[in-house]
């Protein structure tokens, strides 16, 4: 009998993250094969391990070369852990390069954390996939009721939960100081003057709470790109402090798992980092220094009870979730997948599975898809565009290129693309 696989393609850290672990819940004794698609956000190695999902197999390539892809054809399941256009391009090229046949992989895809915007946008982009993964009970009676307006099958949507949703339930130790985690994003807030104004309050915290130690939990090393640019890294902006930060505010890598693990207070503007630690019972801090606003995404958090602002946190605000609130954002769910399994057991029971095709045809949209598909590099039939004059082809000689070039090319495109590009981009916006 051939070894069962699931793969998944992933175009971020973030995206890995959270489609491995799908991948695990939904098919835990399948062969994990790893698709990193080539791009700005391509993971690096650091990233990967400090997931700390190990493929069975893990290959880099642009998102064209899948459409020809045998392995990937003969998967059981493939996660399309994707932004939402390049989610489109592949359900619509994949679906023309496996038609007629008997069996293909059936696709899923979803969101890396809570959908505070754009909704409608990045649904429709991920209706066609077999299964489209709501992260609560929330999210799937928005999805459901989105897609039954427009003809899609409000059953291709299933509510699970988001699957690092997990650790021990959170238990004060006596054995450390009251530790503080602000967990940042790459680009809530943006700015450079906001940013440093909010690592200043964090500074400030662990000066009028000496007795406690502040951990800013940090996303990715300066250059290292994810899901969302990241152009002021607080590594950088500590320096730009108006006073010396403090011996204990200190700056940490590492997963989020296990920085939770010796948290009693964690604060963020709207990171997913908030729903692991509210899960795990960790009282939970949303700031509101900068407002509640759908920008920030810290809006989702309305009815949450755990809205707060540095000032409140100053004198000792440790805010807990209201519990109708978790609950309808799958919080404290035991076996959030298991409505998942069913639904891939029913749609690889014997017959054949219908075609994969996505909402928006060249007939219903074809004026926005052809500019998503030829934005991720396909023409409307779903095959790869050609390549421009002076580019490297396909074939051999690319092949021989990768294999001499190896690792060092790697490296030195992910140079030129994740820190010498935004530097000169910076210095002409002065």
């Amino acid at each position: 009998m051939p070894s069962r696989r699931i793969a998944v393609l992933a175009d971020s850290d973030t995206r890995w993250k959270w489609g491995a672990s799908v991948a695990r819940e939904i098919a835990p004794g399948h062969a994990l094969d790893a698709y990193f698609l080539r791009g700005r956000t391509t993971p690096t190695e650091r990233q990967l391990a400090e997931i700390g999902i190990v493929p069975d197999t893990q290959r880099e390539v642009p998102a064209t070369e899948l459409v020809d892809d045998e392995e990937l054809a003969g998967a059981d399941a493939v996660v399309m852990a994707l932004a939402g256009g390049t989610t489109l391009s592949l359900t619509h090229s994949l679906g023309l390069a496996w038609e007629g046949r008997e069996e293909r992989p059936i696709t899923l895809s979803g969101y890396v954390g809570v959908v505070y915007e754009k909704m409608v946008d990045g649904l429709m982009t991920r209706a066609g996939t077999d299964v489209v993964l709501a992260n609560s009970a929330y999210d799937a009676e928005r999805f459901r009721s989105a897609f039954a307006s427009v003809g899609v099958d409000p059953d291709s949507v299933v509510e699970c939960a988001l699957p690092f949703l997990g650790g021990a339930p959170y238990q004060p130790s006596p054995d450390r100081p009251f530790t503080v985690t602000f967990a940042v994003q790459p680009s809530v807030p943006k700015g450079r003057e906001s940013r440093l104004l909010l690592l200043g309050r964090a500074a400030a915290h662990a000066r009028r709470h000496p007795d406690r130690l502040v951990l800013v939990k940090l996303r990715s090393l300066p250059g290292e790109q994810t899901t969302h640019v990241e152009s002021n890294p607080y590594q950088q902006l500590i320096e730009a402090l108006a006073e010396p930060a403090p011996a204990n505010l200190q700056l940490v890598y590492g997963n989020m798992g296990e920085v939770l693990d010796r948290t009693d207070l964690l604060v963020t503007v709207s990171s997913t980092a908030a729903l692991e630690a509210m899960h795990r019972g960790i009282p939970t801090a949303i700031l509101t220094d900068f407002g509640v606003r759908e920008a920030h995404g810290n809006h989702y958090f309305l009815k949450s009870g755990c809205l707060a602002s540095w000032d409140d946190i100053d004198v000792g605000a440790l805010p807990q979730p209201d519990p109708q609130w978790a609950d309808a954002q799958g919080i404290g769910k035991l076996d959030p997948y298991a409505a998942a399994r069913v639904r891939l057991a029913a749609l690889r029971a014997p017959g054949p599975m219908p075609p994969l095709r996505p909402y928006y045809t060249p007939q219903r949209a074809g004026i926005y898809l052809g500019d998503v598909l030829r934005r991720n590099g396909f023409d409307e039939k779903g095959r790869p565009l050609p390549a421009p004059l002076g580019t490297a082809g396909s074939g051999p000689v690319k092949s021989a290129v990768r294999r001499f070039a190896g690792r060092g090319a790697k490296k030195l495109y992910r140079v030129g693309y994740q820190r010498v590009a935004p530097t000169l981009r910076r210095w002409g916006a002065v």
